[in-house]
């Protein structure tokens, strides 16, 4: 197999060149421990979205996969140390459309290594062949997994139009009925996401400049609160982002904070927990005497939802984005929350990563992913 040169064009004096190959193909060189972009075929060009020679594969891929960045950055280590790669992604193609690929590495051969390196054959270390995939929509497993979406996605919503009718029945004010057609329209989003993410079309919209103060406050107003309290700095950046996603973001940041800072939080009912005060450096935390206060301010380029509740430990902030994972064994969440919020931010090609507030609690940034980071 026969790269291009720097300039990706292919050297006409072989007879055999990547652009011969039916499935895209990246050559990559490591260059100082980092495997980078050494040349494309043409498959690759009209599949995905453009990529410099030169550009970090590692950045490349995480501008482009909807996949946890320390997979990126495992497979990317393996081609460094020479080793082969065999993994399953999504990856954006050039519809915008993230699709299942497979990222298989070969070899150079050694007919690629020519005596004078004319045709940068000498500048390439090996190849990654990219296979799209077909969709397996009928996999039971992710089924399951779009059930449970629905099941957690849908209680927030849920819990709102049973408290509004409750109170409309004890005060007889009409005015609660208009906030139950609010969440019964709410659930209709969410089932409609659902069935998207059921056909195996994961594409977001973020063409629209959001203002990130007007989506956290509608979440807030979608969420059980009880006595928790929102500040919203007024310095927020506008953001290209998908706001019904983006909301959803919020609400499950919000109903988490919520719930696990709360004396009398839903986690001790056995509801969905991503962290509680058992997770905390000290389970006494648990008796808090007021309600947690929920912050969202602007960061570096992005933003952050921090709280003051017990916190995350360290060596679990990792492991809170595990589908399924709860930090309770007292019963029934689906342990989803967090998940979705990881997958809605890397959708908008967001990072997103946990740290200790300045007073304690759990803090989530969130920044888009740059060329620069």
């Amino acid at each position: 197999m026969t790269d291009r040169r720097d300039d990706g064009r292919a050297d006409e004096s072989d007879a055999i060149t990547i652009d011969a190959v039916p499935v895209p193909v990246m050559g990559y060189d490591v260059s100082a421990g980092t495997p980078v972009i050494a040349a494309t075929n043409d498959t690759f060009d009209a599949t995905f979205d453009a990529a410099s020679i030169g550009t970090n594969v590692r950045e490349w891929l995480r501008r482009n996969c909807a996949v946890d960045e320390s997979e990126v950055a495992a497979a990317c280590d393996q081609l460094a140390a020479g080793n082969a790669i065999d993994i399953e992604i999504g990856v954006r193609t050039g519809d915008a459309e993230r699709r299942p690929v497979r990222l298989r590495s070969v070899g150079r051969s050694s007919d690629d290594n020519t005596s004078d390196g004319a045709d940068g054959g000498d500048e390439v270390d090996g190849y990654v062949l990219m296979t799209e995939l077909e969709p397996t929509s009928a996999d039971p497993v992710e089924f399951d997994r779009v059930a449970s979406v629905i099941t957690h996605d849908l209680r927030n919503p849920l819990d709102v139009a049973k408290a509004h009718l409750r109170a409309a029945r004890e005060t007889g004010e009409t005015d609660h009925f208009d906030q139950v057609e609010d969440a019964h329209d709410r659930m209709e989003r969410i089932i409609r996401d659902a069935l998207t993410l059921a056909r195996g079309d994961r594409a977001i919209d973020a063409s629209e400049n959001v203002a990130i103060d007007a989506v956290a406050s509608d979440a807030w107003a979608t969420v059980e609160t009880e006595a928790a309290s929102l500040e919203i700095d007024d310095d927020l950046p506008r953001l290209d982002a998908d706001p019904d996603r983006l909301q959803r973001l919020f609400e499950n940041l919000f109903r988490n904070a919520v719930e696990h800072g709360s004396t009398n939080s839903g986690s001790a009912a056995g509801q969905d927990t991503e962290h509680s005060s058992t997770d905390g450096p000290d389970a006494t935390e648990s008796a808090r005497d007021e309600p947690v206060r929920v912050r969202v301010e602007s960061a570096d380029r992005g933003f952050l939802v921090a709280d003051d509740g017990p916190g995350i430990p360290a060596d679990k902030r990792e492991r809170v984005f595990e589908p399924g994972y709860s930090s309770t064994d007292a019963g029934g969440g689906t342990g989803l929350g967090l998940t979705i919020v990881r997958r809605i931010a890397h959708a908008h090609d967001w990072t997103v990563s946990i740290a200790e507030g300045s007073c304690g609690g759990t803090t989530f940034e969130f920044r888009p992913i740059t060329d620069d980071d």
